[in-house]
């Protein structure tokens, strides 16, 4: 068989797959929507429960200790419409579930913004995956299908915003006007005056009872009524409009071979690259290693050692790009194996020497979050290229999944670490061994994960502004909103005589 008939045949047997992908789709979105529009019944109350208690979670309380109830009861919530849909939980599942509940967890644990803010995002991304795994067979997608599928779900189910009404619609027909539906609403609606009066008469008659509903509706303004309505309408529409759209099956599962570029310019160019490289690294290993080469007229060796780190991140991040992008769009070729690998084993002498160049850097100027964060990066990059050696010689080799969980494990424990508190307790170690003077502005703006070391030290040193800005915020929490760590710089801060009212 020729490469012309070999394509044909090729290219028929993707048709063929095609085809069966487009029938399989089919039937699966008529079983999963009309499962949807006659268990409407449960969805559109679920959905509504569901929004009502991501409310009650959530407003004004990005950190508190309902959020890891929340992240809970949103798993929860999709897997009993998974159950009602007649989906079963696919093989892996519990990798995505497990990295949100640590990550829920870390959010209850920490103060710090930063930490927060990509907790929530490393939730909302687990989540979308865990949804996208449950209705297609993500085995054979990669970064770039995933992502844009996210972006497809979300900004696609928009278009499903008449669903709710339709179905609802649907299925009050369909079940008449006998249906329990319209007992609860008339009985809600005729409960409404006698509430009020019942309270009234409640009020009036015990003091403490009053004072309770007093503070209820001193609560209920214009500005809050609005934020929970906002909420319950946003999150009730978001959960039932996802699961519409992905009932419909309309992502393609597909994944198209794209390795058809021509290996020679994938090797000419990576085989510059690596020359380069290779006498880079040469002088890394006997320059900065072992301190044998001479330097520029005019440098010091700790000049030299504490500066680059940045710039040999990016090289290393775009050396991950163009080997995974040549391992994507250009045919094999044993040639090409062995530059794109020592391409990667010139990237771990670059991660070794920029990490060697930051610590050196630490040591002379402290440490900073965005620091931590470059080392961070640096250990991940270190993990995914030796993820990219086994990729470039076994094609089997799940390199994508094993990206997910490096990147997945690595976050978690960095969401763990309390980057603040390291922040603090190395440089107020490193200022008692240095002769400059410590930046107390930047230790002020560290959030109460840094209290336990922070706190000791400022009130020696008589600065009062990290201790009187901490204290001012730990006197506004509530049972509602009780996060670890602001409770720990609490009790420290009780334990050198402030004086808080955690609730």
């Amino acid at each position: 068989m020729d490469m012309n008939d070999k394509n044909v045949s090729v290219q028929n047997q993707e048709a063929q797959n095609g085809m069966a992908q487009n029938a399989a789709a089919q039937s699966a979105a008529a079983r999963h929507t009309g499962n949807l529009k006659r268990n409407f019944g449960f969805f559109g109350p679920a959905a509504f429960v569901y929004a009502v208690f991501y409310a009650f979670c959530m407003f004004r309380n990005g950190s508190g200790i309902t959020f890891p109830f929340f992240v809970a009861g949103s798993l929860l919530y999709f897997c009993l419409c998974l159950s009602k849909l007649e989906i079963s939980l696919k093989k892996g599942s519990v990798f995505y579930m497990a990295g949100m509940a640590l990550l829920s967890v870390s959010t209850f644990c920490t103060d710090d913004s930063r930490i927060i803010s990509l907790n929530k995002t490393g939730i909302f991304l687990l989540m979308m995956s865990l949804l996208l795994k449950q209705f297609y067979d993500t085995s054979g997608w990669k970064l770039g299908k995933y992502l844009g599928s996210i972006l497809q779900l979300i900004f696609c189910s928009i278009g499903e915003l008449d669903r709710p009404f339709r179905d609802g619609a649907e299925y009050l027909r369909k079940k008449g006007k006998n249906n329990k539906i319209w007992f609860v609403l008339l009985g809600a609606a005729a409960a409404v005056p006698l509430l009020l009066l019942i309270t009234a008469l409640l009020s009036s008659a015990d003091a403490v009872f009053g004072q309770m509903m007093k503070s209820l509706t001193d609560w209920i303004q214009p500005a809050n009524v609005f934020n929970v309505t906002f909420r319950i309408l946003f999150l009730f529409f978001a959960s039932y409009l996802l699961l519409a759209y992905l009932c419909r099956h309309t992502i393609s599962e597909e994944v198209k071979d794209k390795r058809k570029g021509e290996p020679v310019l994938a090797i000419t160019v990576t085989g510059l690259l690596s020359l380069i490289y290779l006498l880079f690294c040469g002088v890394q290993i006997f320059g900065l290693f072992l301190g044998k080469m001479q330097l520029p007229e005019g440098y010091t060796y700790a000049e030299y050692a504490r500066e680059g780190f940045f710039q040999l991140l990016v090289v290393s991040i775009l050396n991950l790009v163009i080997v995974l992008f040549t391992l994507s769009f250009f045919r094999e070729s044993a040639l090409l194996r062995v530059i794109l690998t020592v391409m990667s084993l010139c990237t771990f002498v670059m991660i070794a020497s920029s990490a060697m160049r930051m610590i050196l850097y630490i040591q002379s100027y402290d440490l900073t979050f965005l620091r931590i964060l470059v080392l961070w990066t640096l250990a991940v990059l270190f993990l995914l290229f030796a993820g990219v050696i086994v990729g470039i010689f076994r094609e089997r080799f799940g390199l994508f999944r094993y990206s997910v969980v490096v990147v997945t494990i690595c976050y978690v424990l960095l969401s763990f670490s309390h980057p603040d508190y390291i922040i603090a307790k190395v440089n107020l170690k490193e200022a008692s061994q240095k002769t400059e003077q410590i930046d107390f502005g930047y230790l002020s703006s560290l959030s109460a994960d840094a209290a336990p070391v922070l706190v000791p030290y400022m009130k020696a040193a008589g600065r009062d502004a990290y201790v009187d800005g901490l204290s001012e915020r730990l006197s506004e929490g509530s049972l509602r909103t009780f996060n670890l760590s602001r409770f720990i710089a609490g009790k420290t801060l009780e334990k050198y005589g402030e004086d808080i009212n955690f609730f």
